[in-house]
């Protein structure tokens, strides 16, 4: 398996640590080692001098041992080799020569002479010391047991505390590892959240000196500017970001937020700076064209419900206001009332159209979705208007086999071909034939067609307006024939619900045409 970054960093660190402190270890080791041999060394050095003087001045060598340790080994040595006293033997004269002995080469070269070895004469384990003087070598020794061996040894304390601290390091590392891979993800995170950012982002030092921005403030960039680059330091000579610019020339250490909005190319694009405590700012481009468009869209459609209320608040007002102070016959008084019912009655289909409109839109889920039989659907349509058909002397006709299901909402479906046929009541003539057909099939959808015979649209331009709330081809029609100007926009909204498409078109033979797509089951989100 592969190693990761985190891994491989930390191993090597690792490695490093280690042979960090087993440097540190062996050498401490050895020079501990080396203080206490010199220590032992010492004393040793000072017993062969004493033994020195004491033969010096004639002194018997068993009444100077009494001072020494019990277990120490004297013998005497003279310059060719041969052994003249050793208290640990009492036959000496069948010892060999001791010129070759390490200690006594070292001596004769050095003065003294140290070695850790068998005795070949007793077979016990001795460390030697051996010190040359004018005429002979004192060599002194004592046995090497476990009392100078544990002498000798380190102590321990200090690799305990290397250790230690060892193990403490490797942890900080690994804390510090993890700390910057924490780091590191969070940065990434950062990245991928600029670089999917729905705003064009560019972050620069306090020089102005590019430090990082994403694909989309090219984008816009580019949109805005006069000429195509990918250098976003073109927008501080852009006169499209003037205002900006200057900003950040003259900008005061109380003020590090700026905001404007430019609009090129057809397109609103909102500029903002944020200037932070190092001086160093970012810089975004937002394209809010669509919102711009939402906004005016609502405050277009706020004064057209005002403008639409406004007709028959006013109708009944004044009917009611003239009931109230004027005297007339019933005959009169009733007129008046069924003005003012049928105002009414308007005012209503205008309230709930525009709810129905707002509950497609923004609650979509609260339709619940059954199959509906499409024919038997328009059955029951032509039922319901009946009155409305016979008094326009409309036929209407309808080409769609029994077996047609679609899995939607009832209740939109049923609007869609109300609404439509409504329509043609109030605005086709009299004397008119609709046409309702399934022209066309596939795996997922069935196609359908709805035309008149009626009296159409002079003008191309405004089929694409049709489905536009409280549009009017002129002014006053809706108004004049009844409804409440926003059929044909429920007619689209319940298309889109059911995931389909509508279009209208002038037909050929004179009236309209609405050809519209239905999934044959809808699936909700």
């Amino acid at each position: 398996m592969k190693a990761s970054y985190k891994q491989k960093l930390f191993l090597c660190l690792f490695l490093l640590f280690s042979l960090f402190t087993f440097g540190i270890i062996v050498f401490e080791q050895s020079r501990e080692k080396k203080l206490r041999t010199e220590a032992l060394e010492g004393k040793l050095d000072v017993y062969a001098n004493m033994i020195n003087a004491a033969l010096i001045r004639h002194q018997t060598l068993d009444s100077l041992l009494l001072f020494f340790p019990p277990n120490i080994r004297l013998t005497l040595i003279d310059k060719q080799g041969l052994v003249l006293y050793d208290n640990a033997l009492e036959e000496i004269t069948q010892l060999e020569n001791h010129s070759l002995r390490p200690e006594i080469i070292s001596a004769k070269k050095e003065g003294t002479g140290t070695n850790i070895r068998t005795s070949s004469s007793n077979k016990l384990d001795y460390l030697y010391y051996a010190k040359r003087f004018d005429n002979q070598y004192v060599r002194v020794a004592l046995p090497y047991d476990i009392q100078v061996q544990h002498f000798l040894k380190p102590d321990n304390l200090f690799l305990y505390y290397i250790l230690i601290l060892f193990a403490v390091l490797l942890l900080l590392v690994n804390y510090v590892i993890e700390g910057k891979k924490q780091i590191a993800l969070e940065r990434e995170k950062l990245l991928q959240h600029v670089h999917s950012s729905e705003e064009g982002l560019c972050f620069f030092s306090a020089n102005k000196t590019i430090e990082f921005y994403n694909g989309l403030f090219i984008q816009y960039l580019n949109t805005i500017t006069d000429e195509s680059n990918t250098n976003p330091l073109s927008l501080f000579t852009d006169l499209s970001f003037h205002e900006a610019a200057s900003f950040l020339t003259g900008h005061k250490a109380y003020k590090s937020y700026f905001e404007t909005r430019v609009n090129k190319q057809g397109k609103t694009f909102a500029v903002r700076i944020n200037i932070f405590e190092d001086n160093s700012f970012e810089f975004i481009i937002n394209d809010i064209t669509k919102q711009e468009k939402t906004r005016l869209l609502k405050q277009e459609m706020t004064g057209n419900i005002a403008h639409e209320l406004r007709t028959p608040v006013t109708s009944i007002r004044g009917y009611l206001e003239t009931l109230l102070e004027q005297s007339m016959n019933a005959g009169k008084h009733r007129e008046f009332l069924t003005k003012a019912y049928n105002q009414s009655v308007v005012l209503s289909e205008l309230i709930h159209d525009m709810s129905l409109i707002t509950k497609i839109e923004e609650a979509p889920q609260s339709f619940p979705l059954e199959p509906v039989r499409i024919r038997q659907l328009i059955e029951t349509l032509k039922a319901d208007l009946e009155f409305q058909l016979q008094e326009k002397n409309i036929q209407m006709e309808w080409n769609i086999p029994n077996s047609i299901t679609i899995t939607g909402n009832r209740h939109l479906l049923y609007s869609i071909f109300r609404n439509l046929t409504d329509n043609v009541i109030r605005h086709a003539g009299t004397g008119v034939r609709i046409f309702i057909n399934q022209y066309n099939e596939d795996s997922d959808s069935y196609y359908f067609s709805y035309s008149d015979t009626g009296v159409g649209i002079p003008d191309d331009y405004h089929l694409n307006r049709l489905f536009e709330r409280f549009y009017r081809i002129n002014e006053g029609r809706t108004r004049d024939a009844g409804g409440s100007g926003l059929g044909l926009s429920i007619v689209k909204n319940a298309v889109l619900f059911h995931k389909g498409s509508i279009v209208a078109k002038n037909r050929a033979g004179g009236g309209l045409e609405f050809l519209f797509k239905l999934p044959k089951r809808v699936k909700q989100a």
